[in-house]
């Protein structure tokens, strides 16, 4: 009999929750979109955020498995849905609906809650160590700057840990939640890649509008074939980042979609000309190779070779070759890249006195204004080693026992979500990964396999 452990099993546990999870899911979905249709994006702005975080509340209490789908989904659409609203309603400098995300995801604060007095001696001691961390940056913060910069970097800060928390701690379910997350994710990694195929080709008027408005120039221009490409959510960076995850994650996912998936998927991906996230794959792929048996090797292998097999012909013609083709070849010649040397100067002009901080200017003190594309920066200059060394040692020790536990080597899931887990962790040199949606993927899967091997410490898997 085959271990569910080495193969995925089909799960009907979402054809059979009760009818009121979906009812509330599909209220939220229908509002939204009669809204938009009707040219009343407006009232969106305060009810999209309100309504996310009812039927999340609602669906943390009853429906475990949903709420982790529509959690990640937010993270997924909400900047997509916002970008609408705005075209509708006009610029929204504050961004008040990327915080539905954020309001959904903080739920998980009731887990801590419930949980904290007994999770440190049951392995739950990495996420406290990161909560510390934050919150020792947030009260720095507090008596320094004004309350709204310092609540809204927390918002960035804190609820990875969190969800990552809530994820160790549902170690029980490990099986479903992996089910569950390989399904959101095989279709999250379809539609990011078709949409941005589409961002690309077509520069709909919302997108165009969102990079007019912003300012941000790395995003290229608000033309077809001159964006790119950042899909449903606010950024390419961002979103390099899910479909890198969502990528890798197809090497277990035993799915008939995976060629469909996979050409929508890394052509998306390319498009989005994020470098940082190519080399993550890379790195991902070659730990993900590393802990696994010989003859897994060779299917990983004769799978990647079918995986490119369906993307390098469409990279390879007009008018995909034209930005992806220069943006590969700036790899080797870096020297002469102003993105590089950009970063070259950031550390060049911060690091040593990032290294210099103990305690550290708190959050807030780096805001969208001030912003250092550096995670070690920004880390060291935030939290300070006071804070910075709790939150460190709590990633590294999630970091080591994903590297020395066993259970990489029967379960391809567990192998995939700690390569991405390293790998994610591997790009805070370059950008702040460990904040937002990059930041829930880094502690999510982290916590995943800390939640993995306390399953099977207590469930040995079965022999073959």
């Amino acid at each position: 009999m085959l271990s569910d452990t080495l193969k995925p099993r089909r799960t009907r546990g979402l054809n059979l929750q009760p009818p009121q999870a979906w009812t509330a899911i599909l209220a939220l979905v229908l509002f939204t979109a009669l809204c938009l249709a009707a040219g009343a994006g407006s009232i969106l702005r305060y009810t999209f955020p309100a309504g996310a975080l009812l039927v999340g509340l609602f669906l943390f209490q009853r429906y475990p498995l949903l709420y982790m789908g529509f959690t990640w989904w937010l993270w997924f659409l909400t900047a997509w849905v916002a970008r609408m609203v705005d075209l509708q309603a006009g610029w929204d400098e504050q961004r008040v609906m990327l915080i539905a995300p954020v309001l959904v995801t903080s739920l998980c604060g009731i887990t801590v809650f419930k949980h904290l007095p007994t999770s440190c001696s049951r392995g739950g001691m990495p996420f406290v160590l990161g909560m510390l961390g934050v919150c020792y940056g947030f009260f720095l913060g507090l008596v320094q700057y004004p309350m709204f910069p310092v609540v809204r970097a927390l918002i960035d800060w804190l609820p990875p840990v969190l969800f990552g928390f809530h994820i160790y701690i549902h170690w029980r379910d490990y099986p479903s939640y992996r089910q569950n997350l390989l399904q959101i994710f095989l279709w999250g990694t379809l539609i990011l890649g078709a949409y941005g195929i589409y961002q690309y080709m077509v520069a709909p008027e919302w997108d165009r509008y969102w990079i007019t408005s912003s300012g941000i120039r790395s995003m290229g221009s608000p033309t077809p074939r001159g964006i790119r490409v950042f899909g449903t959510l606010h950024s390419t960076g961002p979103y390099a980042t899910v479909m890198m995850v969502g990528l890798m994650l197809l090497f277990a996912n035993p799915t008939p979609l995976k060629p469909v998936v996979s050409g929508a998927g890394y052509l998306g991906f390319m498009l989005s000309s994020v470098r940082s996230a190519w080399g993550g794959w890379l790195v991902a792929i070659l730990i993900h190779l590393s802990s696994l048996k010989s003859s897994l090797q060779m299917r990983l292998i004769m799978a990647a070779a079918i995986m490119m097999v369906c993307v390098i012909p469409l990279s390879q013609v007009q008018p995909f070759a034209g930005v992806i083709g220069p943006r590969l070849q700036s790899l080797t010649n870096l020297t002469n890249d102003r993105s590089f040397n950009a970063r070259t100067e950031i550390y060049d002009e911060n690091f040593n006195s990032a290294l210099l901080q103990g305690l550290g200017n708190g959050l807030g003190a780096i805001t969208r204004e001030n912003v250092v594309d550096s995670g070690v920066i920004e880390l060291l200059w935030t939290l300070g080693w006071m804070g910075a060394l709790p939150y460190l040692i709590g990633l590294l020790m999630l970091l080591m026992a994903a590297i020395m536990n066993t259970e990489s080597r029967f379960d391809p899931f567990v192998s995939v979500s700690r390569a991405i887990g390293i790998s994610i962790l591997m790009q805070i040199v370059i950008t702040s990964t460990m904040l937002g949606v990059s930041g829930i993927m880094l502690w999510g899967f982290l916590g995943f396999t800390a939640a993995a091997h306390q399953y099977y410490k207590h469930r040995p898997p079965p022999l073959l």
